[in-house]
């Protein structure tokens, strides 16, 4: 029976790294007579009071380039744990958690959607601050159309739960971690967006995040991400790591720091305009030398964040500094 793809590619990567990824299966989604794992990898030194970042992909189905960046990364670090001592030292502090495909159905059935028809970013409970785009900020009418939701009062799809678990176990029981969850959009920028989606508020981790796109930018001077909140674009119900860092912020004395790349579908589509005709073209990079391009440029952005994830002690400012960096960052972000 044939197989996805990427899933094929992440098992030939489990094997690869048997005795050095951990591996299990969180979940498991049927689609007809097929059954597809839901994957969760581990790698690094599991300790609760090291840090960690948890790298995520697949959430839409018609976005594969999310989960092709994770498998080019993780194969990447396993090559390097041949030779790289310096990788060696870096895992002996933290750990790395992976999954890479959250929602297999819809990547099978090639819909944003799961196989019930919802869309995985707009089921969590939380409910967005005044009016919404209309369907964009999730709706209820039906599963035919699109940013559905899911129906009133019912649990969370079984894909978020499966990703809502690893995230609480795995991140947030940490002194400090982040997440980096992989999408393509149509736009014509890489963007790094945080929380929240939900509301104009600012979040309380406003100066980590303009502390991490200035560490960033002087150490990559000529990276193009853009860091932004989603709420500057729209708002929307429902969105899982608003409802995940809400949760978090319960915790006391722990950092965890959500961020989405949003990768901008329009640099490829610009280059190569049939791509527009095509479903799969609009979000994913279809010829060979740019979809090489892409699993490269996002591998120097994944290494960054795991070497920060690691250093955080270096760079988390505290007192008086810290308070000065939330109000640059309110007024960057915000006042406009």
């Amino acid at each position: 029976m044939p197989k996805l793809p990427e899933l094929n590619e992440l098992e030939r990567i489990l094997e690869l790294g048997r005795g050095r990824l951990e591996s299990r299966v969180v979940h498991t989604v049927s689609v007809g007579d097929r059954r597809f794992p839901i994957y969760r990898v581990s790698l690094g030194n599991p300790d609760p009071r090291l840090p960690a970042i948890g790298f995520f992909g697949g959430v839409h189905g018609l976005e594969r380039i999310g989960t092709q960046v994770l498998l080019y990364f993780m194969r990447s670090l396993l090559s390097r744990l041949e030779w790289d001592k310096s990788l060696h030292h870096l895992l002996q502090d933290m750990q790395l958690v992976f999954m890479p495909l959250i929602n297999p159905g819809g990547m099978w059935n090639a819909t944003r959607s799961n196989p019930r028809g919802v869309d995985l970013m707009r089921n969590a409970p939380i409910e967005a601050e005044g009016e919404v785009p209309f369907l964009l900020g999730g709706q209820r009418i039906s599963p035919r159309l699109p940013w559905y939701r899911g129906a009133t009062g019912a649990a969370m799809e079984d894909e978020n739960q499966a990703l809502c678990r690893v995230v609480t176990e795995d991140l947030l029981t940490r002194p400090f971690s982040i997440a980096v969850d992989c999408h393509s959009g149509f736009g014509a920028r890489d963007r790094i967006w945080f929380p929240h989606a939900h509301s104009f508020e600012p979040i309380d981790h406003l100066a980590d995040i303009l502390t991490l796109e200035e560490l960033f930018h002087q150490t990559y001077p000529n990276s193009r991400y853009l860091f932004e909140p989603q709420s500057k674009h729209y708002r929307t119900h429902g969105d899982v790591w608003d409802y995940l860092y809400l949760q978090a912020q319960r915790e006391q004395n722990k950092t965890f720091l959500p961020l989405t790349l949003e990768m901008g579908s329009w640099l490829w589509v610009k280059k190569n305009p049939r791509q527009f005709f095509s479903l799969h073209g609009i979000f994913n990079p279809l010829v060979e030398h740019r979809l090489h391009r892409v699993l490269r440029r996002h591998a120097v952005w994944m290494d960054f964040l795991m070497r920060a994830a690691s250093g955080h002690d270096k760079w988390l400012a505290t007192g008086p500094t810290r308070l000065r960096l939330q109000e640059r960052a309110v007024a960057r972000w915000y006042r406009s």
